[in-house]
């Protein structure tokens, strides 16, 4: 038994990291519970891309919170932030039409460009460029290394213990004794009382006045009647690491087209809607795959290049060629470039109704999810909200 803490928080993904830092900042006592390792799950499974500008509502507040944290935190616990902005390719006159909208209502949040200038930015293909726009603001982070570093920084500050490789079997909450369920009875007790929160684990018990479960799509694995409600699914997602064979530098993150179909900023836009339009006969395979083609580049010049969703609440192992194949197409088609895969990888992320899961599940335990694949994004501003809302 340790300590009793202020905040326990169970996942050292991104977003419980996130809550972590903003808890220790608060003076708290915060403990994080890790059943991994070390994170290996959409915490490192993305294209680090901190995507500002294309959000809307809550998201876009929450990431334009969060912003300044990313750049304090990557100074301070040693891993890259670049403010390096991102390019949005524009190949059709309804993309083009998209990003006009965006500009219209962003201000200088959204600088168009001509294609000269968009190839000045980024190595693409000149063929039938339309112009394209960089937003400023959005950063790229080092995914890789963002985890592991700001744990071992949270580690080294006063009032914060991590524990990898604890995973957690059930919570008795507070006032209900110890053992009194189990993870095949629920996970969660549901007694009322005024004690501290009991966390059960394989490495032992540790108490908390607050609970929250940042556990990402595996909510239905500790409180599955939750999961019910919210809607909750899985997203999978197909994604690459490739090495041109021509060298290349891009420093900002590329979107393109299907991007504009994705993110909310654009596609609400009437361009991005006569896209959509337009692509249900000329490229119907890409709305059925779900595609999002964007890419970012790694430190070692290798291309993080993605992605494509596929949605279900117990997804299916396999992971399909075909669609790998359309995403080497588009990128080849894009840089005008031959690529070779590096490694190939599926990532996952919960899928909910709306953007954000706060809720609930038992006196003084609440579930926090990001329900739309923008932890990395949001995850800094989503935490002192969260905060303000359950201490």
């Amino acid at each position: 038994m340790t300590r009793t803490s202020d905040l326990l928080i169970v996942g050292a993904g991104v977003v419980g990291l996130a809550h972590a830092v903003e808890a220790v900042e608060r003076g708290l006592a915060v403990t994080v519970l890790e059943r991994d390792e070390h994170a290996v799950g959409a915490s490192v499974r993305n294209f680090g891309h901190g995507c500002l500008t294309a959000q809307t509502g809550d998201a876009l507040g929450f990431a334009t919170r969060g912003r300044g944290t990313w750049l304090r935190l990557g100074a301070e616990a040693g891993f890259g932030v670049a403010e390096c902005g991102t390019v949005v390719v524009a190949r059709s006159a309804e993309e083009r039409a998209a990003l006009e909208e965006l500009a219209a209502t962003r201000g200088d949040d959204v600088e168009l460009l001509d294609p000269a200038r968009v190839v000045d930015r980024v190595p693409v293909a000149r063929d039938g460029l339309h112009g394209g726009a960089f937003l400023p603001r959005d950063l790229r982070v080092e995914q890789r290394r963002a985890a592991g570093a700001i744990a071992a920084w949270l580690a080294a500050r006063p009032g914060a213990e991590i524990h990898f490789g604890c995973p957690v079997h059930g919570i008795d909450a507070a006032g209900a004794g110890s053992g009194e369920t189990g993870i095949g009875a629920g996970g969660i007790g549901d007694a009322s009382g005024d004690g501290p929160v009991v966390v059960r684990t394989g490495r032992g018990e540790f108490r908390a006045h607050r609970v929250l479960l940042c556990v990402g799509h595996d909510l239905d694995r500790l409180v599955p009647g939750l999961a019910d409600d919210a809607g909750l699914r899985r997203c999978v997602l197909q994604m690459l690491q490739v090495r041109p064979r021509t060298p290349l530098t891009i420093g900002p993150a590329v979107l393109t087209g299907s991007s504009m179909l994705r993110y909310p900023a654009l596609s609400g836009t009437a361009g991005a809607a006569a896209l959509r339009e337009r692509w249900r006969t000329e490229r119907p395979e890409l709305l059925d795959a779900g595609v999002n083609h964007m890419l970012t580049q790694l430190p070692g010049g290798d291309l993080v290049v993605g992605d494509t969703h596929h949605y279900d609440r117990t997804p299916e192992p396999w992971t399909d060629e075909t669609l790998d194949d359309l995403l080497l197409a588009e990128t080849r088609a894009l840089l005008g470039t031959g690529v070779d895969v590096v490694r190939r990888w599926r990532g996952v992320y919960a899928d909910a109704p709306g953007e954000f899961l706060i809720r609930p599940v038992a006196p003084a335990t609440t579930a926090v999810a990001v329900t739309s694949g923008i932890g990395m994004t949001t995850a800094f501003g989503l935490a002192p909200a969260v905060l303000d809302r359950v201490l």
